[in-house]
């Protein structure tokens, strides 16, 4: 006999076993479904793990593992998803036929999860548009904007585990192609809870009269980024890798068309691969993920070393180094951040630009804001996330610590990983040309604006309710000091501003101008606490003591927290 939870979710998961089309999540549900009912306990908390919630569509779409259940990425939830958001763009353009362009890129079940959005909104009548072939995430966004489309999809799970796949959206009209956000998020996550509350995905109208756009859309996409390059040719020792994800095809291709010496692509990772059998995590912050390419830059003797992750919206840079055990060291976010910045802020004042605006979100570092300053641009700091870094009125540059880069926002309302490695590689031949290295180009940041250094301590957690209790004590007993420096200030940021709206987040000022940022993670089961320290260039030294002091006492903040 069973009790009510077990006959609950056993129903529940029976429901959604009979609108499932896909063969290989049926037999793995029809399998749980069986062993609960037998008595297995494992199979039951796992069904529970599957149907006690959701995956929620929010500003980030969606995102998760890919399995049966509502809590997971599957036909079942991507078909609501897609008739919630048909649904959406029919209320927001009454009396119109509203448009949406897909695009996929190389994970599992991508494809089959962008066909069926395709057929989904041409049968709840709107004009869908799929992308010719897997394609990195920017041309995505791109194309919303280019064919005047009122909405766009892009599945993929970016730099995530194998195992996931998600659903990003944005909206074309007044949200000029960039990334959903409130309400707008509320509205759509509405629409798709009444399509799975009322309906079977099997019974939703498909069509499969959806349109392919051509290649001229990618034509395009590349020409508007080979533009971007603005500096005369030098031939450059460049190693690539597109961490077998789909950014090799178009880079190249932007690449070549620029006027670059195409870089030598890590054959490994160079064409798409869902299993990523090559990295542990497919993405370029995580330890190990650039080894591949390191190997073939010390066997070329490569300049620069130039990566993107999976779907190509992120950038990472790697110089050499003799110091460093790969003969490389990475670049942080912040550092490639800075140096676009200062590059986008210069090419402004050779071109009489004037009112241009620099962004970066408030866990990015303050060197941005030397930069406004210093050439007299506006600056503006955002929360957490590209959504906000490209709606701001006036951009001509845009970055966030998380290798996320915007540095042509007159063509894409996204980062752009492609765009922006074009951007840095021209900057690298202006400067090769004087016989300058990055290294030295950095140094000259220092000298001008100071010296900025940052660091990130990620605590991950088995239990969420940990991270709630590490900001309900920072917040019920806020530190005093940090590294031994006095806090003299610290912003709530959970209430909002008349700059920022409400988020979870805390910021510590410090006497000596540092700060310290913490916030839960708006992805991943993990609280971050975003670190930076600032010092007259001639006493750079401190920083890195300074930074190693206040990580300690953040450590031992938090575990205090959760004992």
């Amino acid at each position: 006999m069973t009790d009510a939870g077990t006959a609950h979710v056993l129903t529940v998961a029976q429901n959604w076993l009979d609108q499932d089309p896909d063969a290989e999540t049926r037999i793995e549900l029809e399998t749980l479904i069986r062993d609960a009912a037998s008595g297995s306990e494992p199979a039951l908390d796992e069904l529970h793990s599957r149907f006690d919630t959701r995956l929620e569509f929010g500003t980030a779409g969606l995102r998760g593992r890919i399995e049966a259940g509502s809590a997971r990425m599957n036909r079942v939830l991507v078909g609501q998803a897609a008739a919630g958001l048909a649904a959406f763009l029919l209320e927001r353009e009454p009396g119109a036929t509203p448009s949406v362009v897909i695009g996929y890129d190389g994970r599992r079940n991508s494809k089959i999860f962008a066909t069926d959005t395709a057929e989904l909104m041409a049968g709840a009548g709107i004009r869908s548009i799929l992308l010719p072939r897997l394609l990195p995430t920017p041309v995505l966004a791109f194309a919303v904007r280019h064919l005047g489309a009122s909405a766009g999809v892009m599945v993929t799970a970016s730099h995530n585990p194998p195992a996931d796949n998600g659903y990003k959206v944005y909206l074309g009209g007044a949200d000029d192609g960039s990334q959903i956000v409130s309400p707008s998020d509320a509205r759509i996550e509405a629409h798709i809870s009444r399509v799975a509350s009322t309906g079977n995905v099997l019974e939703l109208p498909r069509s499969t009269s959806y349109e392919i756009a051509g290649d001229d859309v990618v034509d395009a996409y590349v020409d508007a980024t080979a533009a971007v390059m603005t500096s005369e040719k030098v031939d450059l020792n460049v190693v690539y890798t597109a961490m077998h994800g789909v950014g090799w095809e178009t880079f190249s291709r932007v690449a070549t068309t620029a006027g670059l010496t195409l870089p030598s692509s890590v054959p490994e990772q160079q064409e798409p691969d869902a299993a990523f059998p090559t990295v542990a995590f497919p993405n370029p912050e995580e330890p190990g993920a650039l080894d591949l390419a390191y190997a073939l830059a010390r066997e070329t003797g490569a300049e620069l070393v130039v990566a993107n992750d999976p779907d190509a919206d992120r950038l990472s840079i790697a110089i050499p180094d003799v110091s460093h055990p790969e003969g490389y060291r990475q670049l942080s976010g912040n550092e490639v951040g800075a140096l676009l910045g200062w590059r986008a802020a210069v090419l402004a004042a050779e071109q009489g630009t004037t009112g241009g605006v620099l962004a970066c979100s408030i866990v990015s570092s303050p060197a941005l804001a030397a930069v406004a300053a210093a050439y007299d641009l506006d600056f503006v700091e955002t929360l957490t996330g590209f959504k906000w870094v490209s709606r701001v009125p006036g951009l001509i540059y845009g970055y966030e610590e998380a290798l996320g880069y915007l540095v042509n926002p007159r063509t894409v309302r996204d980062k752009d990983g492609i765009s922006a490695a074009i951007d840095f590689l021209s900057m690298a031949c202006f400067f090769k040309a004087q016989n300058i290295t990055i290294e030295r180009v950095l140094d000259a940041f220092a000298e001008k604006f100071g010296y900025f250094a940052s660091d990130q301590l990620s605590l991950r957690v088995t239990d969420l309710s940990d991270i709630a209790a590490i900001m309900a004590h920072l917040r019920a007993n806020p530190p005093t000091s940090l590294g031994g420096v006095g806090v003299v200030g610290i912003d709530d940021l959970r209430n909002g501003s008349d700059a920022l709206p409400p988020t979870d987040a805390l910021r510590f000022r410090l006497e000596d101008g540092s700060r310290v940022m913490a916030r839960p993670s708006g992805t991943e089961p993990k609280i971050k606490f975003y670190l930076d320290v600032q010092r007259p260039n001639d006493r750079r030294d401190e920083a890195s003591v300074l930074l190693a002091a206040m990580t300690t006492e953040l450590r031992e903040i938090a575990a205090a927290a959760t004992a």
